[in-house]
């Protein structure tokens, strides 16, 4: 009975572990070599000179293939035969295919935004499952980063076949501000302190001008529209920043902002 034992440790026990620690050197070595070659091929000038869009998508798609020729080198090392490998990988690329309808039309997606490029990495975009700056742009799933830091994966099928507003493709944006004057106010007046507070801003763009302008004529109030322009990364910064200094400017000018009033009439 020990011979026999012995006999079947040395004859596919030995072996079979032989051949699973040196696939697994092998599967560990690979994909690392592989992760290794994609960080430096972002790094070559020839990727650098590419589209962003067309030069990330290449190098997802150079890492999935990679690390699958990886993972069927290990699994022939193992002993598995090669028409076996092919056969399951055939059946396998069958039933994922019907299974992950989706993804194929993701796939799809990733080349439609690939050659039409109505983003790039860094844009910031806003969709309809939310807003954010383009961090990478996947064959399956476009990520964003939001201003509070949260990640957003998409589908790029959502993406491919619905509206995308991209707030960075002019290089500048429009930073607009709606305040409500009294009455009894003098429009000059708060036209000239609006204004005021653009000129003295440094990042507030002096082509196009600034402007401010009546939109309406409302219950209690007058409704001005105070639009600046400046550069698309400074837009949120820029936004909250007049929405202080204009309420500063009109307080100490004496201009009158109303709250919501009616008057009711006794008889």
């Amino acid at each position: 009975m020990l011979r026999w034992l012995q006999d079947f440790v040395n004859t596919y026990v030995v072996p079979f572990v032989i051949d699973l620690a040196i696939a697994a050197v092998v599967l560990i070595v690979g994909l690392k070599l592989v992760s290794f070659l994609i960080t430096r091929l972002k790094r070559r000038k020839f990727i650098a000179k590419l589209d962003s869009n067309i030069g990330t998508l290449l190098l997802n798609a150079l890492k999935v293939v990679l690390n699958a020729l990886i993972i069927i080198i290990a699994i022939q090392i193992m002993g598995v035969p090669s028409a076996t490998i092919v056969a399951v990988i055939g059946s396998c690329g069958l039933a994922f295919g019907l299974a992950l309808q989706g993804g194929l039309s993701n796939l799809a997606g990733g080349v439609m935004l690939m050659i039409f490029k109505p983003f790039h990495v860094g844009d910031y975009i806003s969709t309809k499952d939310g807003d954010g700056t383009v961090e990478d742009i996947g064959i399956f799933y476009t990520r964003l980063v939001t201003v509070d830091n949260l990640s957003i994966n998409i589908p790029n099928s959502v993406l491919s076949s619905n509206s995308v507003t991209n707030m960075s493709a002019k290089g500048m944006r429009g930073v607009e501000i709606e305040i409500s004057v009294a009455y009894g106010t003098d429009i000059e007046k708060a036209r000239k302190v609006l204004l005021g507070c653009a000129e003295n801003e440094p990042l507030i763009l002096k082509e196009p001008a600034a402007s401010v302008f009546v939109t309406a004529h409302d219950d209690s109030c007058v409704k001005l529209m105070f639009r600046s322009y400046t550069e698309s990364g400074n837009f949120v910064q820029m936004k909250a920043k007049l929405l202080e200094e204009s309420l500063k400017a009109l307080n100490e000018a004496g201009v009158e902002i109303p709250f919501p009033q009616v008057d009711v009439h006794m008889k």
